[in-house]
């Protein structure tokens, strides 16, 4: 965890200074954020944050809906990790503009993050326009649930190897999202994941959220996936 999330308030309940550093950085986030979203709008473009436990699927689901989409619209990913390029490879190679964001230790982007990571988009793309603009976020299903970063969609995603138990464990990823994904589907016969429960108690922390089951590996549950971008796009 990271010092710059305020992981650690928890161990100096009593340190006020501490408390008080921690909202003024959620406060200039926010604002950051706000001006994130009027950059994306200016761009034309949806944005849409990935969040989720390492392992989720979240790149190999990128790679795909790219390759499903990349005749229709025109999509652009913004990638977060502690270290390396290798997701941001991972999405060259299906030919949409990627830049990677390494955060050195942090464990969630932050608004400040995503800004920088615009204007080298730009710069990198040559592009002024795109339809989606994906942010896949550090894996972590904790503090990347506290930082808005200017997106007009928030999708979390679990995957079936990690347990039916996450929304349970982890209420504010699905408190602060609009949409859950329940990825890697094609394994419910090998691990003991409940969709009822995993649905169920999602939808008692959101009764909005909407929530798809998919596979990338069958493109079980793909298509619906697809319209649900489609849909937001139109909007």
């Amino acid at each position: 965890m990271c010092d710059s999330c305020g992981c650690h308030i928890a161990d100096d309940e009593k340190n006020t200074r501490i408390v008080d550093v921690h909202e003024s950085l959620l406060a200039a986030n926010t604002k950051q954020a706000n001006e994130n979203k009027h950059h994306f709008e200016s761009m034309g473009a949806v944005a849409i944050n990935l969040i989720s436990s390492p392992g989720s699927g979240k790149t190999t689901l990128l790679e795909h809906t790219i390759q499903r989409l990349r005749n229709e619209f025109k999509i652009a990913v913004i990638e977060g990790d502690i270290e390396t390029e290798r997701d941001a490879d991972r999405i060259r190679k299906q030919g949409a503009p990627a830049v990677q964001i390494t955060t050195g230790g942090a464990c969630h982007l932050d608004a400040r993050l995503v800004h920088k990571g615009l204007h080298q988009l730009q710069h990198e793309s040559e592009m002024e326009k795109f339809d989606i603009i994906f942010i896949e976020n550090v894996g972590n299903l904790v503090c990347p649930a506290t930082f808005d970063l200017g997106e007009h969609e928030r999708i979390v995603l679990i995957s079936v190897p990690e347990g039916s138990d996450k929304p349970a464990k982890y209420p504010k990823a699905f408190t602060s999202s609009q949409g859950f994904l329940i990825t890697k589907v094609d394994l419910l016969p090998y691990f003991d994941f409940s969709l009822e429960e995993a649905e169920s108690e999602a939808l008692k922390l959101n009764p909005k959220l909407k929530i798809l089951e998919l596979s990338s590996t069958t493109e079980k549950g793909f298509e619906d996936w697809l319209d649900y971008l489609r849909q937001l796009v139109e909007k």
